[in-house]
């Protein structure tokens, strides 16, 4: 079995641990963080990706909601999967699953890349019923041209391969990697506490082996079919350096939804939620007033 992130090891001073508890939840033993008072805001991580992408703007978010932030199937330190693999109908169904069993239903859901695909997904198949959606560098439409199919063929190439996990694990623990691999695939500049913290995670072959497992059985093609029925006010912010998807995906994104609009974030990259939470946090609260969320 590959080994996965240990909470005592690479948890061992995670960002904002004191918020955090582990849940069960069905076949799940969910990792979730909880901090903060008043409207409930859910954030969803992306591929690849924990809680700690939310560590500094969580913080700043729980001044004025009850944050809900868990790690993904598959990811960090949430262990198991939920019947139908880490598809993405089957990751919204067991995000669900955890509201439930904390009894607790989001005003507002905050979305990076891939995150984003789950909160819209979780929207369209009534599984919540927010009053808005924010999407960070989200991940909404397939890839463009001949990345369209080559793409999900690598990654299903990949997913069959048990040694690629390992091998990429491999690669992370090479000094320096982890943070030449960040700003050449997202355009992002970001802390050396967060660059150590993705290390911690990549350097583990469990997590690699959920990324792939979630690109190889990623559906945006139904995704942007039904972008059109989502009745939900959307807010697409995106670093216009974004190097993972390019801005123009997130315009035509959101003239596909009735209630849609994008927010240019200038010269940031795929992880601008890291590189300024002060200024995305005042976006999102922002947006959330202006759709009726009293905070």
């Amino acid at each position: 079995m590959s080994r996965a992130p240990d909470w005592a090891v690479e948890g061992r001073d995670w960002p904002n641990r004191e918020a955090s508890r582990f849940v069960t939840v069905g076949r799940l033993r969910v990792h979730v963080q909880v901090m903060g008072a008043g409207p409930t805001m859910l954030l969803l991580h992306g591929t690849g990706s924990a809680t700690h992408s939310w560590r500094d703007l969580a913080p700043l978010l729980a001044e004025r909601f009850t944050v809900v932030a868990p790690d993904l199937p598959g990811h960090g330190f949430t262990q198991g999967r939920p019947d139908g693999g880490l598809s993405m109908t089957a990751m919204a169904r067991s995000v669900s699953d955890l509201l439930t069993e904390l009894a607790v239903a989001p005003d507002v859901i905050v979305g990076h890349s891939a995150g984003a695909a789950i909160a819209i997904r979780m929207v369209l198949d009534g599984l919540v019923a927010p009053r808005a959606i924010v999407g960070l560098d989200a991940a909404l439409l397939p890839f463009p041209g001949l990345a369209a199919k080559l793409f999900p063929t690598l990654a299903r190439m990949l997913f069959v391969n048990p040694f690629a996990p390992h091998i990429f694990a491999q690669i992370a623990r090479a000094p320096g990697e982890t943070g030449r691999f960040l700003k050449r695939s997202t355009g992002s500049a970001i802390d050396a506490r967060g660059v150590d913290l993705y290390a911690r995670l990549f350097a583990t072959p469990a997590q690699c082996s959920a990324a792939i497992t979630m690109m190889a059985d990623w559906d945006l093609d139904t995704l942007a079919r039904d972008l059109p029925r989502l009745a939900v006010p959307l807010l697409l912010a995106h670093g216009t350096a974004d190097a993972a998807i390019p801005i123009d995906t997130a315009k035509r994104a959101a003239t596909l939804v009735r209630d849609g609009r994008l927010a240019p974030l200038e010269g940031l990259g795929h992880l601008a939620h890291e590189e300024r939470p002060g200024e995305v946090a005042a976006l999102i609260a922002d947006f959330a007033h202006a759709r009726g969320v009293a905070i």
